[in-house]
Parts: C-alpha cells; sequence; structure tokens
C-alpha cells in the first residue's frame, strides 16, 4: 500500500514545479478571473498616418488604450484582446497592405477604422469573411459591403446634416470639398439636405486635399455667398419681426469639408473677406473639432460662430465620461488620443459593439470572423451606452438609401461654436438623415 507520506509529496512537488512553470511562460486563469481563460482574440484597427491629406492617429491610439483597459479587466467574456495597428498611408495600396496584413494575422475583426479606398480594403475582407466594424464612414464601400457594420451615417448624414443645418440660415451657399473620388459625393448629399429647405443648390468648389494655397478657392467661394443676397426694402407690410428673419437667412455660408486642410482654407477665405462681410462659415466634425477651436484661440478662434454637424452628443456630454476615463488612465500620454475627436470616438463605440458581441458566445467557444459576422447579422441591437441610437444590422434593419444600403444610424447632431466650446445649437438639436437619402440621387 502506498505510503500517504509519499504522495503528498510527489502533489507537493508536482505543484510546485506547474506554479515555477506557470512564472515562466504564464498559464491561464480560472474562467472569469483577472488574466482570461479562453483564446486570444486579434484584431485590427488602421488609419492614415503622417500624411499630407487627412491624418487620424486618434483612432489606433484609442484602439491600444482599450486593449490595455479591456485587459485589464480580465479581457472580454474571458478572451484576452490582441490588437493589432496600421498606418493606412492615405492610399490605396496601404489600405490594401493593411487589409492584407489583418488577413495574416488571423484577426477575427477590424475596428474603429478609417480609410476613403474601400475597394481596396473590402475585398481582401470579404474574401475571409473578416467582419469591418465602425468605419469612419468616408467611403461607398462601407455602406454596401455585407461585411461592414457601420455605427455612423458616415459622410453621408454629415453632409445632409449639414444641408439641413444651413437651409436655415442661408439664401446661399459655396462647399469647398477635396477634388477626390470620395469627395465627388458630397455636393449631391448636401444639397439633399439644402433641398428640404427650398435652397438652391451649393456652388460646388474643388480643391487638391493636399493643398497648403486655398486662395483661388477662398475668393470663389466668398464671390458665390455675397451676391444677390440683399433684402427686400421695408415698403412691404412685413413686420420688424419677420424682417429681422428675412436679413438672416439672406446670409450666405461657406462650408468647408477638408479635413486638416479645413483650417488652412478658412485661414485663406478670411485673407480674402478684405471688406470684412463675415459670412456664415460651416463645417462638419473630423473637419473641425473642439481641440482645433481650443488651439485658434477659444473665445477669439475665427471659428467662433461656427455651424458643424455630428453623429454624436457634443463632447462635454457625460455620456463620454468613460471613454475619457480609459484615456486618461490608459493612453500613457499619447497626445494624439483626443476624447474630442469624432476619429477616437468613432473607434471608442466600435470596440464597444464589438465587446457587446464577443460577450454573446460561450465563453468557451471558438470565435472565428465568420461567426463574428453571422452574429452581427442575427443579433439582437447592440447598445452602445447612449452615444449612438441601438444598432442592428440585420437585413430588416437596412435602408432604401441609393447607394447607402447600410445606413442603420442615420442621426446628426446639430452643434455651434459659443465662447469658444461645442454646444448644442438651440432648437432641433438633432435629426435623423434616412428619409432625406432616401430622397437623394444615387452618388455611387
Amino acid at each position: 500500500m502506498t505510503d500517504w507520506r509519499h504522495t503528498a509529496t510527489l502533489s507537493r512537488t508536482f505543484l510546485a514545479t506547474a506554479i515555477g512553470a506557470c512564472l515562466v511562460v504564464g498559464c491561464g486563469a480560472v474562467p472569469g478571473g483577472s488574466g482570461g481563460s479562453g483564446q486570444t482574440l486579434t484584431v485590427m484597427t488602421f488609419a492614415p498616418e503622417d500624411t499630407k491629406a487627412t491624418n487620424m492617429p486618434g483612432m489606433p491610439g484609442m484602439a491600444k488604450a482599450y486593449e490595455r483597459w479591456v485587459n485589464s479587466k480580465g479581457g472580454i467574456n474571458g478572451h484576452k484582446l490582441r490588437v493589432l495597428t496600421c498606418n493606412e498611408k492615405n492610399t490605396p495600396s496601404g489600405a490594401a497592405d493593411c487589409a492584407r496584413k489583418a488577413v495574416n494575422e488571423k484577426a477575427i475583426a477590424v475596428v474603429g477604422s478609417y480609410s476613403q479606398h474601400g475597394r481596396a480594403f473590402m475585398a481582401p475582407l470579404e474574401a475571409e469573411g473578416i467582419a469591418f466594424i465602425g468605419g469612419y464612414g468616408v467611403s461607398s464601400e462601407e455602406f454596401q459591403s455585407p461585411l461592414s457594420y457601420p455605427v455612423n451615417g458616415g459622410q453621408p448624414v454629415l453632409l445632409a446634416g449639414a444641408g439641413h443645418q444651413l437651409g436655415r440660415a442661408c439664401a446661399q451657399v459655396a462647399l469647398v470639398r477635396p477634388d477626390t473620388l470620395a469627395g465627388d459625393s458630397m455636393p449631391i448629399l448636401l444639397n439633399a439636405g439644402l433641398k428640404a429647405s427650398k435652397i438652391a443648390d451649393a456652388s460646388d468648389i474643388r480643391a487638391a486635399e493636399d493643398s497648403a494655397d486655398f486662395s483661388a478657392q477662398a475668393r470663389e467661394a466668398l464671390a458665390n455667398t455675397t451676391a444677390n443676397t440683399a433684402v427686400s426694402s421695408s415698403k412691404d407690410s412685413k413686420d420688424s419681426k419677420e424682417k429681422e428673419k428675412e436679413k438672416e437667412k439672406a446670409k450666405g455660408c461657406v462650408t468647408a469639408v477638408l479635413g486638416e486642410r479645413t483650417e488652412t482654407f478658412f485661414d485663406a477665405f478670411r485673407r480674402a473677406d478684405g471688406q470684412n462681410r463675415k459670412p456664415q462659415i460651416s463645417s462638419v466634425l473630423g473637419s473641425v473639432s473642439q481641440s482645433l477651436v481650443d488651439r485658434t484661440g477659444g473665445k477669439e478662434s475665427p471659428f467662433e460662430g461656427a455651424y458643424l454637424t455630428s453623429w454624436y452628443p457634443v463632447a462635454g456630454d457625460p455620456l463620454w465620461d468613460p471613454m475619457r476615463k480609459v484615456i486618461a488612465d490608459f493612453a500613457f500620454g499619447d497626445d494624439g488620443v483626443d476624447p474630442d475627436d469624432s476619429g477616437t470616438q468613432t473607434t471608442w463605440i466600435a470596440y464597444t459593439v464589438l465587446n457587446e458581441v464577443v460577450k454573446r458566445f460561450e465563453q468557451d467557444e471558438k470565435i472565428t470572423p465568420r461567426k463574428v459576422s453571422r452574429a452581427l447579422n442575427q443579433t439582437d441591437a447592440v447598445s452602445t451606452g447612449g452615444l449612438t441610437p441601438e444598432l442592428s444590422w440585420r437585413y430588416q434593419d437596412m435602408r432604401a438609401v441609393a447607394g447607402f444600403p447600410r445606413i442603420v444610424n442615420g442621426r446628426v447632431t446639430f452643434q455651434v461654436v459659443q465662447a469658444g466650446r461645442l454646444v448644442a445649437q438651440e432648437g432641433e438639436q438633432t435629426m435623423d438623415m434616412t428619409a432625406t437619402l432616401e430622397q437623394a440621387p444615387r452618388t455611387a
């Protein structure tokens, strides 16, 4: 009969050896413990950085901060999260390279990314069944591919929303936009919003995406928004309040959607306005942000009074507090991760969606790209903590928007710069652009 003391000694020896091995190579933790126990989930976030045009360093920066935060809490449903980042370089080849890297690294999804080169990155992802969750919405493929799951309405709803916002205040509108494939749809979308207020189509002014001199575009925009805006004389019977409203709406408006170059354009525009006529200026979040207003003078910023259209609540809304805490604790001083930036915000929302979907799998279930896509196609609506409406991408959630059927969130918020802060505009502060876009001509 085996001596129990000998058995106990062997057990203690085995346990000590196992613990030592874990200290060297690492071991899985108990399910639900701080170390995670399931498979490691690899995802990718890509965006352009260090280019001469649009740069979105806050998106990969937010993704890495999210990775550190969620892993400090034991991962997602017991799964450690591994986030890969990639510089998309603002080129088709760069976008395709990032997508191929995601495939080669066996990513289960691409999350919270930016690229205007949808054709280049979607094809490699579609071939492997990899979901594209929460893109920024600047390429039409994001609203067409069955493997794209947008969290906002992208460029289409922003431009349509800007049309609604400007239609309330303007007699004439000039649009300054990049001379790119993505930019070509902007006038159609803006005009769809203007049409709702019976305003004539905007003047379409093109500019090189990486230009440093917008003098010619500034002069053209000024000329197109200061002519024929005279108010009718006071000979009619209109009372003073009606005349004041008419005078207000008689002004011209200039909206520029040029990404990082928007500031450069408006510098040129102010210099061109030698007679100090000061047309109403406007843009969309992503081209103008709170950090830009702060950097250009706060209350004294030339963007004071500017109209802005966004997908999300204003940056000061308490709904953003959880994101702000993650950035403060886990971004490790990365200045590129700006909580007021719409790219950073989009990435946060996209990872919130990923988190919610992964939690719906069994803890010991093997998660694959196609399972993630299937879950997104079939799952009940996903909550983003009030930052968007609840999101669902089932067949019945698709919209009859020509060229953009996968817009499942058509909401915009109307904002204005007041006393150096982006605040909600008085009156109707949010609006769903779906119906407006359903009536717009096809753009893609």
